[in-house]
């Protein structure tokens, strides 16, 4: 019998590019997904006998041991995401990454497939030092803002992976995501480009959150997705940990006039408090910059896709929204 691949969080943004990828290259899928976040309509045109969907939380799918018969290689993607749904419910997304990871590397361990696990630029917390190597020294803020909660437990689901390797030989390889965009990411749960667009091409003023001045690095999820598959290829990356992302910076008021010039938007933006959004003593990195030196040497990585390109295929994708939404 063919092996398989399982994705948890398959029918996300990330998980359904990823599940577009290696559908092309001829694996046998199971896509595991609550769809609190994800949509079935991300992956519908690609399920068949081949690429199947378990509508299930993670931890009710892997209580059942015949899901891991015949898997090869696990790439766990499901996790709490966005900062809005980490301040409402900490404890639920920490419950969530810990739990979840810890049974799909046991599982994972026990079957002897190699597993990929999604950390986060979140675990560096607010380290001062740029760029962000991953041997650096990890800094957060007090444990009553609840903030920092998301980045310790990605930190926590680092360990346990680079544990069950050393002990137990676990083919583990751990990436931290930095911001990523493209096709299909919402911006609901506080992700900045897809609300930039949305507001641009509606003719809306553009919320920037704080003064605007702070920077982020943004790679497109096609080159996140082309990376994963390279690292989980090469045995020489199990049980290390890379940073993936764009090195190229850009402000939030740069981002936000980019978005307004390619969407032909004159409402220009507007600067709204953190505390308006996200409550008293919120706390976010004025600067947040990948070293991607390491997963360069690993498997010569570098972005394909510029954020100026990757915004307008955004944009023309929210124009056709909006020409549906109207004639609808």
């Amino acid at each position: 019998m063919s092996c398989k691949t399982i994705i948890t969080g398959g029918a996300g943004f990330i998980g359904s590019h990823l599940t577009e990828r290696l559908k092309a290259q001829g694996r046998n899928l199971i896509l595991i997904d609550n769809l609190s976040t994800g949509r079935r309509s991300n992956v519908e045109a690609l399920l068949d006998d081949k690429c199947k969907l378990i509508v299930q939380d993670v931890s009710e799918a892997f209580k059942d041991e015949s899901i891991m018969d015949n898997v090869e290689e696990v790439y766990h993607l499901a996790a709490s995401v966005g900062v809005k749904r980490v301040v409402d419910d900490p404890t639920g997304m920490i419950q969530t990454n810990i739990h979840d990871t810890t049974l799909v590397l046991e599982a994972a361990a026990k079957a002897n497939a190699a597993v990929l696990v999604t950390s986060s630029s979140e675990v560096y917390g607010k380290c001062p030092i740029l760029p962000l190597r991953e041997d650096m020294e990890l800094v957060y803020g007090p444990t009553t803002a609840s903030r920092w909660s998301y980045g310790m437990s990605k930190a926590i689901d680092e360990h346990l992976a680079i544990d069950l390797h050393r002990n137990r030989g676990l083919k583990s390889v751990t990436v931290r995501l930095f911001n990523t965009i493209g096709p299909r990411q919402v911006g609901m749960y506080g992700m900045v480009v897809p609300n930039f667009v949305q507001r641009a091409v509606r003719k809306q003023t553009i919320n920037v959150y704080g003064d605007g001045k702070q920077t982020r690095a943004f790679c497109n999820v096609r080159d996140i997705t082309r990376a994963m598959t390279e690292l989980m290829a090469s045995k020489k990356c199990y049980g290390e940990v890379y940073n993936l992302g764009s090195t190229v910076e850009i402000t939030m008021n740069d981002l936000a006039d980019m978005v307004n010039t390619i969407a032909d938007s004159d409402q220009g933006k507007q600067h709204i408090p953190y505390e308006e959004i996200y409550g008293k003593n919120f706390e976010d990195p004025m600067h947040r910059l990948p070293d991607t030196s390491k997963v360069e040497d690993a498997i010569s990585f570098k972005p394909q896709y510029s954020l100026e390109d990757t915004i307008k295929e955004l944009v023309a994708l929210e124009q056709k929204s909006l020409e549906e939404e109207l004639v609808s």
